[in-house]
């Protein structure tokens, strides 16, 4: 199959007209028509209702679509880490995390090293499902990998039956928190209410959406919870916390300033906190020598830290 031909799917879906299809894909009419259907035989049905006006979809090309824009996708994302394979140098280490740990964990024991050199950072990472971290590191689109790990965590188990390695650098807390006043203490059956509380939680994508599982399954007895809203990222969840729609989960020190000033009361009880360690996983055989060095120094930075807060 021709790549070519998935554009020229997804321009017709556009336009709903050949000959303007043909235009914008800059092909002549005839040869843009010829592409469809060289499509078509590939995939043995038909995806166009050229009986209508304007051009439709057949249910079989109604089901091909997202499946098409899928494949462009990984089609563009695949070349992009080609592409940043190659230009990389071989001394150059790239770095990936989320967006919760940019700016928090990230700034404590990876930052400090940036300015000595030899670390680029992906910030097209913040936007990574969990699993996507897994399968960068194992392709080699990236060398480390900043991560958040909890036994209910199982994206990160083909990292553990591989040839990875990990270090763990430090440890985050992972509590309930809420607004002061909107949220009645989650362990409190009796909340003067019989509406459930609202629960912002954590899509499917998102490596903290397992361990809130946990600790609902945990709640046999208290208040019923109403899941309002699934975000992918810490950040959303905090927002949308800050601004009363409800009570969530979030890693400590994303919070922290918020619950100095008050903005933020920690609700539920000691089952409902968990312990995350922040993990930077790499490849055992990759063999960049300036991996090593960023690992030692690492290691350091973590000893004086443990050091600092016995």
């Amino acid at each position: 199959m021709d790549i070519a031909w998935l554009r020229d799917f997804e321009a017709l879906v556009a336009q709903k007209n050949f000959s303007r299809a043909a235009e914008e894909r800059n092909v002549s009419q005839p040869a843009f028509s010829r592409r469809i259907r060289a499509l078509e035989e590939e995939i043995g049905v038909k995806l166009i209702n050229r009986q209508t006006l304007p051009l439709s979809l057949t249910p079989a090309g109604e089901v091909f679509l997202p499946q098409a824009r899928i494949m462009l996708r990984t089609y563009q994302e695949t070349l992009e880490r080609c592409q940043i394979i190659d230009a990389a140098g071989e001394n150059i280490i790239r770095f990936a995390t989320s967006q919760s740990l940019y700016l928090t964990h990230y700034k404590t024991h990876i930052a400090p090293l940036v300015e000595k050199g030899g670390l680029d950072i992906d910030l097209n990472s913040t936007s990574w499902a969990a699993d996507q971290f897994v399968s960068a590191l194992q392709q080699q689109y990236c060398d480390v990998i900043l991560t958040y790990w909890h036994p209910e965590m199982d994206y990160l188990a083909p990292l553990e039956i591989s040839k990875s390695e990990y270090l763990t650098l430090t440890t985050d807390t992972f509590i309930p928190v809420s607004k002061p006043g909107n949220t009645g203490p989650l362990h409190d059956p009796n909340t003067g209410t019989k509406d459930p509380v609202s629960l912002l939680s954590y899509g499917t994508v998102s490596a903290l959406r397992s361990v809130v599982d946990c600790s609902l399954r945990r709640k046999v007895n208290g208040p019923k919870i109403l899941v309002v809203n699934q975000s992918a990222l810490a950040i959303s969840v905090k927002a949308m916390i800050l601004e009363g729609f409800g009570f969530g989960w979030l890693p400590q020190a994303l919070c922290q300033e918020e619950l100095d000033d008050g903005r933020l009361q920690i609700v539920g009880d000691p089952e409902d906190v968990h312990q995350l360690e922040i993990r930077l996983y790499w490849d055992s055989g990759n063999t960049k020598p300036t991996l090593k060095k960023l690992r030692s120094e690492i290691e350091d930075l973590a000893l004086r830290g443990a050091q600092m807060t016995a």
